[in-house]
């Protein structure tokens, strides 16, 4: 076991297995469809065992943050800052797409390659669309599915379709009324919901130590069934995304450095387990205990903030998101050849923030999908996202769910301030409990010791010859006293 968390946990391990998995797809292409099956399992395991957890967690949560000093007010500040995170990572998004341009300058063989990609999926969902409803009925179909999701009329039923939405908000609304009880009245629930937030803990932590296997399986198929054209074609989108992800998430870590005035190195240390996670698992959800335990245990923010705020940000605060349809959207612009006005951008600014919160909920494939929002808001193609983004998508969902749980991990450094530390307590009760106790003796106690201990081993001998003299008198003498001789004694026996 301990291999295995090593293992999982070294980044030169995972990059390994992603190299050896790309050979794999590249040599052995009819290996990668079998090899995704393993990804799939691990994603299946991950998310019977999250969202039980994230409902769990939130009843936590709740109670704890209503717990502290004013509760109201930490509440709407972390609504206020989740808002403002998000629109923060679009506006960087919008501005950079504004100056580098990527997708303006491509050469012709990389547009006809692009083009070609788009008429190509254009063309196959032209053949495949049937409609069996009329234009009036499917008005609003998104909207009744999006209700729909968000207040289920059976929780069981959306746990079991994995309905994030409807889940949280279902966790939200039972986590308020159970907070509203007494310690007398929840106290057993307490217990039981405790045993069962464990039990989920321990499920997710050995399920994430098959870490290196979904990567090597993930790394297989992408490349068994990825065209190289396309990585090169979309190489200036793909180059500022990852460039811009890795700085937005140092900002983060320099936030939460701030906050929790520990070095660097130690932030880093914290944080390793959670960031490899989410970079490489595909799941916003699969690092939620790793993040409450680097933000509570390690690094000393408020675990009733930290049990709040970490499963409700890895469903709502899309902060990779906001980024990754900006940029995606500035990207169409330019291999449409349309130059965006600055009214347009502040447009692109707001409907990237707005599709990353109506993307919750919604994991891989299904995101790009949302980008469709902003295109539309600007009238370009949507086919161009859905076509173009969908074949490199695995190598921008592990820097997407990274940067929103490093933003998430800064909101809690945020919202935290001013409240004592979880971790200095912990060091301060440990402390004192090791607090070693110091004898000092002179040569005098030293020698008034020992001859004491040799006059206590003389008196323990004296006295067990003499116990032992008395017994030996007392076996004679009892058949006497009982007028029968040795060997009437032993007949009567």
């Amino acid at each position: 076991m301990g291999f295995l968390r090593r293992f999982a946990g070294s980044p030169l391990a995972l990059l390994a297995c992603l190299v050896a998995g790309g050979l794999v797809g590249r040599f052995v292409p009819e290996m990668g469809a079998y090899a995704a099956v393993l990804g799939q399992v691990y994603l299946g395991v991950v998310g019977m065992a999250a969202l039980p957890l994230l409902v769990v967690a939130t009843f936590f949560g709740l109670r704890q943050t209503l717990a502290l000093p004013q509760p109201g007010w930490r509440v709407l500040m972390i609504i206020g800052l989740a808002i403002v995170l998000v629109a923060f990572c679009a506006a960087v998004g919008t501005a950079l797409g504004a100056l580098a341009n990527p997708g303006k300058n491509l050469d012709y063989s990389t547009r006809e390659y692009l083009g070609a990609l788009v008429q190509q999926a254009g063309t196959a969902a032209g053949d495949t669309e049937i409609s069996l409803i009329n234009v009036e009925a499917s008005a609003e179909p998104k909207l009744d599915n999006f209700l729909s999701d968000l207040f289920p009329d059976n929780f069981f039923r959306a746990l079991v379709d994995g309905k994030s939405l409807g889940i949280l908000l279902c966790a939200i609304v039972f986590g308020l009324a159970f907070a509203a009880l007494s310690k007398a009245q929840n106290s057993s629930l307490t217990a039981v919901f405790e045993a069962i937030y464990r039990a989920l803990e321990i499920i997710i932590s050995r399920v994430n130590l098959f870490i290196p296997v979904l990567v090597f399986s993930m790394a297989a198929y992408f490349v068994a069934r990825t065209d190289p054209r396309a990585i090169v074609a979309m190489s200036s989108f793909l180059g500022w995304f990852l460039l811009l992800a890795a700085v937005l998430a140092g900002l983060a870590v320099a936030i939460i450095r701030k906050q929790s005035d520990l070095p660097v190195g130690a932030v880093l240390a914290a944080l390793k387990a959670p960031a490899l996670i989410s970079l490489t698992s595909a799941s916003t959800t699969a690092s939620i205990p790793d993040t409450i335990d680097a933000m509570s245990n390690k690094l000393g923010f408020s675990r009733g903030i930290v049990e709040l705020v970490t499963p409700i940000s890895s469903v709502f605060l899309r902060s990779g998101s906001a980024l990754y349809y900006a940029l995606l959207t500035t990207f169409v612009a330019n291999l449409y050849g349309r130059t965006l006005a600055p009214t347009e951008l502040l447009l692109v600014c707001a409907g990237a923030s707005i599709a990353a919160f109506a993307s919750a909920g919604n994991n891989s494939a299904a995101n790009v999908g949302f980008a469709g929002m902003v295109l539309a808001m600007l009238q370009l193609p949507a086919e161009a996202a859905l076509a173009l983004f969908l074949a490199i998508d695995v190598i921008c969902e592990g820097p997407r769910n990274l940067l929103t749980v490093m933003f998430a991990c800064a909101l809690i450094a945020l919202v935290s301030r001013g409240l004592p530390s979880e971790r200095q307590t912990a060091e301060t009760s440990v402390t004192v409990a090791l607090a070693p106790i110091r004898f000092a003796f002179t040569r005098a106690d030293l020698l008034v010791g020992a001859a004491g201990s040799v006059i206590v081993a003389i008196l323990l001998v004296v006295l067990g010859i003499g116990v032992g003299m008395k017994r030996g008198d007392g076996a004679v003498a009892r058949p006497a006293a009982l007028g029968l001789d040795n060997a009437g004694f032993v007949k009567r026996l």
